[in-house]
């Protein structure tokens, strides 16, 4: 599972815990709950809650804690997975009777930051592979001098680098990804003699 489609879906869940909170605390506040049960003129830790937490002692505690130490692993391990990056490992390009052709990401993204950074308009260029072998995905990052005109960049992508990855990975579709950023040109340098 993708860490986009994760976070969804925890984000959604959380939402979710938050809404029924937020809804049961409503209805009591509004009397929708029996008065003997759950008073709205109580506080929500009353004598009934107190009572609870004294008869299941010490080991609700011991509950409590463990699950505060899970709930603290599971954010831990989102923690971490925000900063994993989906990348491809080998491509395989081809398979015959000969054997199997593959390629690795790297030097994919690799020939295709050299190939925009050979533009002169560009400064800097890098490039990711992510998704699987079958649906491939580029995130390329790229420093651009701000005089450029963009339909010239977008030119050189749509017409060289991407139809070139396209064909180094044997893929139909590449979606792409494109980050720009404009750099002022540098002032030309004077040889004073």
């Amino acid at each position: 599972m993708s860490t986009g489609r994760a976070n969804r879906i925890g984000l959604a869940v959380l939402g979710l815990i938050c809404l029924v909170c937020g809804g049961l605390a409503l209805a009591r506040g509004l009397r929708a709950f029996p008065q003997n049960w759950a008073p709205a003129d109580e506080p929500l830790v009353n004598g009934p809650v107190r009572e609870f937490f004294t008869r299941f002692s010490p080991w609700l505690w011991w509950a409590l804690a463990v699950l505060a130490v899970v709930l603290a692993l599971a954010g831990l391990r989102w923690l971490v997975a925000q900063s994993r990056h989906e990348t491809m490992g080998e491509v395989r390009v081809e398979d015959g009777a000969e054997g199997q052709t593959t390629v690795t990401s790297a030097a994919v993204a690799k020939a295709a930051a050299a190939e925009l950074t050979a533009v002169p308009s560009v400064t800097s260029a890098t490039a990711a592979l992510a998704g699987d072998h079958d649906h491939p995905k580029v995130r390329l990052r790229l420093a651009a001098d701000e005089r450029m005109p963009m339909s010239a960049l977008r030119e050189e992508l749509s017409t060289v680098t991407v139809p070139h990855m396209r064909l180094a990975l044997g893929a139909d579709r590449l979606p792409t990804i494109v980050r720009v950023s404009l750099e002022s040109a540098a002032p030309p340098k004077r040889v004073v003699r």
